[in-house]
């Protein structure tokens, strides 16, 4: 009750310091509240409440003497009274950051705020910012405050005006007609932009080139830069920062140093500059680096500290280290890379350097503020800067057109030299497969010649055989059975190698066969040789083997030493069909991918021959044979036999299936020599 009573009696205090008043109805156009003999004003800290302010007794004439600070607010107060009996408006004018008024009548207290720093959602003026309305109803009176205060930084004073209903409407209009042009050329800057990034999002969804992903950020923040240039003015369509102020303000110089650093990534990427000078594209990358890390710590700095003497000097330092940079750079780049679309860069660039170097100029020497100036025109800081960045992205726009014009261009000279390439292979593999046709027909004959050869010279060992020794005459019968199925099988591997279009590894096939029938030539008079000649043989047909089948075949064999196998004798080629039979009926069908031979020759006590693979398995290789019966086996268990039968020595022969949970996993053959 004691503060209501104390309220009241400061406010009729109050009333009587300031016994004269403003009659509102009589505003014709406008009235300035500085140098007004019925304003008064005080400086006090800007956290004091307005309770408090309406306590004060120490209220001086309001002159130019109070002038607002980072700290300190200047409180203005005025009496408005309304002498007709038609309600009545008048109109604070005031360009601050924010504007508070309060109107104290008998009844209430009246709070309206407005300024550029103020969201839109919280401005009592939702069309202008400058502007904010009193309202009195017939013969109302009230008292008037208005604080006068730096939100976070300082900016120039203003001193509030008053204006009628008509100025006001009118001083809109002129304001609104000044500002068209300047914002209609935002407006197309925003359009032409949002045009072209949506040209090149298609690309880069296309092409996923990181050409495409730096100029996509230097046009989104190129945007964005729009945007915020959009928020200073009174314009509402697309507007989207109004409802952002301090934010839009934090991040203003950030944003054109963040699409500056891309546009730097872009010229690089674009001009291929690291190709032709390597220390030119590591110095533009540093420099793209640096802008990227200004922008974040102007942020930060600005949005934390709040100090706009530093930001200032931070602001001019920058430009004056940036610019010369950008001079030595483009000439940098004039001399040292040679690319079709340097020419696009050197217009666009000098469009932007122009651009720059106008607006800081201007912004400098503060002529846009000279009346009559020709740069005195609303937001002309901006509207040099954005027209040219905006001819320099009309350039680059036709330098990416061109630009996919030249990828094309190379590519079809690409697609013609590679069918120029084509068409001398060609003609160079008919000239290869008619030297490989008279190569193979002069090996077949050789071949046929040795073979008729060899033939004859069976025939001659059997007529010269001792009628008396049956027995060994039939098993050198069964012998002589086993050279033709070999070639038969070789010629078929031979075959292959040709129908495969592998051509050299047929004419080193057929250089290793006609060596092995030579072998097979000197031991066809032989009864027996040692397991050491053997092994050579076997040793030259596994790689024959290994060149028909390629490197899905592996073989290993085991030795102590060959000189112990040389005490051990058995037929010619007794082995052969063994390993034959697991390549051709074992690992041949297998599907998978590591085919291996072991073949071990153990000689600790006396002589153990096994042969395993990883193959099909009998069972399945059974099931093919019925399609093509395999007689090397069985012929080479008859000579064992007929062995057995002439020799003191004596082989023994055991076949086991290599299973496991009832899967085949090969076959392993085991022969054991006892004396």
């Amino acid at each position: 009750m004691m503060k209501k009573v104390a309220s009241l009696f400061f406010y009729i205090l109050g009333i009587y310091s300031l016994s004269a008043q403003i009659v509102v109805d009589s505003i014709s156009t406008k009235l300035s509240l500085q140098n007004h003999s019925n304003v008064e004003a005080i400086h006090r800290n800007k956290s004091i409440p307005f309770e408090e302010i309406t306590q004060v007794t120490t209220w001086k004439p309001y002159d130019s003497s109070f002038i607002a600070t980072k700290k300190m607010a200047v409180w203005i107060r005025f009496n408005l009274e309304n002498k007709s009996d038609k309600p009545t408006e008048t109109y604070v004018y005031l360009l601050n950051p924010q504007i508070d008024i309060y109107k104290q009548t008998n009844n209430s207290v009246k709070h309206a705020v407005n300024g550029v720093f103020i969201s839109l959602s919280s401005r009592t003026n939702k069309n202008e910012f400058y502007f904010t309305k009193i309202a009195l109803q017939p013969f109302e009176s009230a008292t008037c405050y208005i604080k006068l205060s730096h939100k976070f930084i300082e900016t120039k004073n203003n001193y509030p005006w008053l204006f009628s209903k008509t100025q006001y409407l009118q001083t809109v209009y002129n304001i609104t007609k000044e500002h068209a042009k300047p914002i209609g050329f935002i407006y197309f800057y925003l359009i032409s932009l949002s045009c072209i990034f949506v040209f090149v999002l298609v690309f880069w969804i296309r092409l996923q080139s990181r050409l495409y992903l730096y100029y996509l950020g230097y046009l989104l923040f190129q945007i964005l830069y729009g945007l915020l240039t959009l928020q200073r003015t009174s314009a509402g369509l697309g507007n989207i920062f109004l409802n952002a102020p301090i934010l839009s303000y934090f991040i203003f110089e950030p944003v054109q140093f963040t699409f500056i650093g891309f546009y730097i990534l872009f010229i690089r990427q674009l001009l291929d500059v690291k190709k032709h000078n390597k220390l030119l594209g590591k110095a533009m990358r540093y420099l793209a680096i640096f802008c990227f890390v200004y922008s974040v710590s102007n942020f930060f700095f600005n949005y934390y500290f709040r100090d706009a003497y530093v930001s200032e000097i931070i602001f001019s330092l920058v430009r004056f280290i940036i610019l010369p940079l950008t001079v030595v750079f483009i000439f940098w780049i004039i001399i040292k890379v040679k690319h079709p679309l340097l020419k696009y860069f050197i217009i666009g660039q000098t469009f932007f350097f122009i651009g720059a170097v106008l607006s800081f100029y201007v912004a400098f020497t503060e002529i846009h503020f000279m009346p009559g100036n020709y740069f005195n025109f609303p937001y002309s800081l901006n509207i040099i800067f954005q027209a040219g960045l905006l001819i320099e992205v009309f350039c680059f726009s036709i330098a990416i057109g061109e630009n996919i014009f030249l990828m094309q261009r190379e590519k079809d000279e690409a697609n013609e030299k590679l069918i120029s390439q084509l068409q001398a292979h060609r003609v160079l593999q008919e000239g290869m497969h008619r030297e490989l046709d008279k190569t193979i027909n002069q090996k077949t004959e050789e071949l046929v010649q040795l073979y008729s050869k060899i033939e004859k010279q069976k025939e001659e060992q059997l007529k010269k055989a001792f009628t008396e020794r049956i027995r060994e005459m039939e098993m050198l019968a069964l012998r002589s059975q086993m050279n033709p199925h070999f070639i038969f099988n070789s010629l078929n591997a031979l075959k292959y190698l040709v129908m495969t279009s592998r051509n050299d590894d047929a004419v080193t096939y057929l250089d290793n066969f006609s060596i092995l029938l030579r072998s097979i030539l000197q031991n066809s008079t032989r009864d027996v040789i040692t397991v050491e000649e053997e092994l050579e043989i076997l040793e030259l047909y596994l790689s024959l083997e290994k060149s028909r089948i390629g490197d899905s075949f592996e073989y290993h064999i085991q030795l102590a030493s060959k000189e112990a196998l040389s005490q051990y004798t058995i037929p010619p080629l007794l082995l052969q069909p063994f390993v034959e039979n697991a390549i051709w009926h074992g690992l041949s069908p297998s599907t998978k991918a590591e085919k291996r031979l072991l073949i071990n020759f153990d000689t600790h006590e006396t002589l153990r021959i096994t042969i395993e693979d990883n193959g099909v398995g009998r069972k399945a290789s059974g099931e093919i044979k019925k399609m093509h019966k395999s007689m090397g086996t069985n012929i080479t268990q008859e000579r064992m036999s007929l062995y057995n039968h002439i020799n003191d020595s004596k082989m023994h022969l055991k076949i086991e299936d290599l299973e496991k949970n009832g899967v085949a996993q090969g076959t392993r053959i085991i022969i054991t020599y006892n004396f």
